[in-house]
């Protein structure tokens, strides 16, 4: 088939665009020709509360990346529609996110459709973590330009049917990050991060904004039997939010000789050092709905902390590969405790390690072929 994947991809960075390339990959190797259409244009400055939108990585071999959209630029849109419509795809598979990508891809993905191309759409969120005035109709005028979806969580499959519910959907978990590079011993990791060989790590990575919970494990790292036991926190991620709050917080708790900080973005060549150097991975959240973070945590064994709140809890499998608890201090320094005093990194890894099969992105293309079979073309 001649597919159209409609979504960021390099050389803007981030996870969408990482999980964009990965599937184009994934796709191709199965004997389909990928295209992927990104943007020229994304976010304009006043809405990106990064550094930078772009990575500084080679791109991705193998893959035909057009960077031909403007977010805000509704000719373009005209345009861009019709050069892509007389390629004559078989499918488009559009990335959603954000409402404020919803006029420039529900219009493209409209004028598309008039053409009798199918219109599938991978939803990471309907509902989004900040929410703004306008979201609902925004979305709204998205669903309503495809034929099917695809959910990666069962919080958005529901989020979802609320607003369209009678359209195709299909749910396929979030399969593997495995496009990071090959594991590495825990010694060498520590050793490229200038970490103790021997001590209790744990990782929160990713951008930093408030409804990831940073705050509350800053907390946790302040229970007297996570001190005791020397656990040491690992922060590593582009702060999209204030960052004097935080460093007032480890001020404050006393948490400088227990925190290694590096508050920037981590491209892509140095993922595996974190995620190795770490015995669990925590992710704390307020709010959620699936996360790409714990896919990376899966494909390098590393067991999870997580919220129950979304999807999250929907991947980890509590007390025997990680845990589940309550966006709370104290029921995360609970767990933290148990995970350390117990020894329960090997036999957690382990069944990481047998669960990760169940997130391959074999099965996840099937699901998106399954879609495609459904729609009424």
């Amino acid at each position: 088939m001649r597919l159209l994947i409609v979504g960021p991809a390099h050389p803007l960075r981030g996870g969408i665009a990482a999980f964009n390339e990965r599937l184009a990959s994934a796709l191709q190797q199965e004997g389909h020709q990928v295209h992927i259409l990104s943007f020229a244009y994304q976010y304009p400055k006043w809405l990106f509360p990064g550094t930078s939108q772009y990575s500084q990585e080679p791109p991705p071999q193998g893959l035909s990346i057009f960077a031909d959209l403007h977010s805000l630029n509704p000719l373009n849109w005209w345009q861009v529609s019709q050069k892509y419509a007389a390629k004559n795809y078989h499918l488009a598979i559009f990335r959603y996110w954000l409402p404020f990508m919803a006029p420039s891809l529900g219009t493209v993905a409209r004028w598309l459709k008039k053409t009798g191309m199918p219109i599938v759409a991978i939803t990471d969120n309907i509902i989004p973590h900040e929410k703004r005035w306008g979201d609902t109709v925004l979305t709204r005028y998205f669903l309503k330009s495809c034929d099917g979806f695809l959910t990666m969580s069962q919080t958005v499959l529901q989020d979802l049917r609320r607003l369209e519910p009678s359209k195709p959907v299909l749910y396929s978990p979030h399969p593997l990050y495995d496009s990071y590079g090959s594991s590495m011993s825990k010694q060498q990791a520590r050793q490229q991060l200038g970490l103790s060989p021997e001590g209790n790590y744990v990782l929160f990575f990713g951008l930093i904004r408030p409804y990831k919970g940073l705050d509350i494990l800053l907390q946790a790292m302040a229970d007297p039997r996570l001190a005791s036991q020397q656990v040491h926190l690992i922060i590593a991620g582009e702060p999209y939010e204030n960052l004097s709050a935080y460093l007032q917080q480890i001020a404050h708790l006393g948490l400088h000789n227990r925190i290694t900080a590096r508050w920037e973005f981590i491209p892509n060549s140095q993922v595996a050092t974190y995620f190795c150097a770490a015995d669990i991975v925590a992710q704390p959240y307020k709010s959620a709905t699936q996360s790409g973070v714990a896919q990376i945590a899966y494909h390098f064994n590393r067991p999870l902390l997580v919220s129950n709140v979304g999807g999250l809890p929907e991947v980890v499998l509590h007390g025997k590969g990680g845990y589940v608890v309550n966006p709370d201090p104290n029921a995360v320094a609970e767990a933290l405790a148990d995970f350390f005093e117990n020894k329960r990194y090997e036999p957690f890894a382990a069944v990481v390690a047998a669960e990760k099969h169940k997130y391959q992105w074999s099965y996840f293309t099937s699901r998106l072929m399954e879609l495609f079979s459904k729609l009424a073309y």
